[in-house]
């Protein structure tokens, strides 16, 4: 009976034991899954919101693309006249619409104060860029051939393609009274030719200033 006795009393020590170490378990597993469940419940809402940012951005990109495919047609129609003679062309690029102008329509040779002709093929430009596409961003770029300077003064390619693209930046907004935040001035020298440099035809369409529109837009001022 002793014997029996001390197997009873430990057994029931062990089923105690036993019992105490699944419900303490059970306890910690509830408390883990509680855990999880809150931090999947706050990822599932940060990227739900993500989503709802990703499809916010999504539409505005699509709707600055329509507003880029209209002004395209309305800068054709504007500037027909010069599309005819060669002298800039209109494309619809992955960077957003481009209006490509040769430097013999806005420049005399090694300068960069734009040309009194020059300012009705600008002030087209500019029209389009106040009304149908009055919030995006434009990057204005200047290029050269790969002749290098003798006698303008500048000191080489870079400042003169640099100089010219500002002074376009400066017509549009000093003359055309654009908000300045949306621009951006680069000159490239001749270092992104668009033909060989190896004739007379191919230097001719390299000298030149690229307006960009962009599909994105100015960034809103912080009051």
């Amino acid at each position: 009976m002793v014997n029996g006795g001390r197997i009873n009393r430990t057994g029931h020590k062990i089923l105690v034991i036993f019992v105490t170490a699944v419900f303490l378990s059970g306890c910690a597993s509830n408390s883990d899954l509680k855990r999880i469940n809150r931090e999947q419940a706050a990822t599932i809402a940060s990227l739900n919101k993500e989503v709802q940012r990703l499809n916010q951005e999504l539409d505005e990109l699509l709707d600055s693309r329509e507003d880029l495919v209209r002004a395209k047609s309305d800068l054709e129609q504007k500037l027909q006249r010069e599309l005819e003679a060669g002298d800039l062309s209109v494309e619809m690029e992955s960077r957003g619409l481009v209006v490509t102008v040769l430097d013999r329509v806005l420049f005399d040779s090694g300068k960069a104060e734009l040309k009194t002709s020059a300012q009705a093929t600008i002030d087209k430009v500019a029209k389009i860029l106040g009304q149908s596409v009055g919030d995006n961003m434009v990057y204005v770029e200047g290029h050269t051939d790969n002749d290098p300077i003798r006698y303008s003064g500048w000191r080489s390619n870079w400042e003169l393609s640099t100089g010219r693209a500002l002074e376009v930046v400066h017509y549009f907004i000093d003359s055309a009274s654009l908000d300045p935040e949306r621009f951006v001035a680069t000159g490239y020298g001749e270092f992104h030719p668009v033909e060989s440099n190896a004739t007379a035809e191919g230097k001719m369409k390299n000298r030149r200033v690229e307006i960009v529109i962009s599909p994105k837009k100015v960034a809103k001022k912080v009051s």
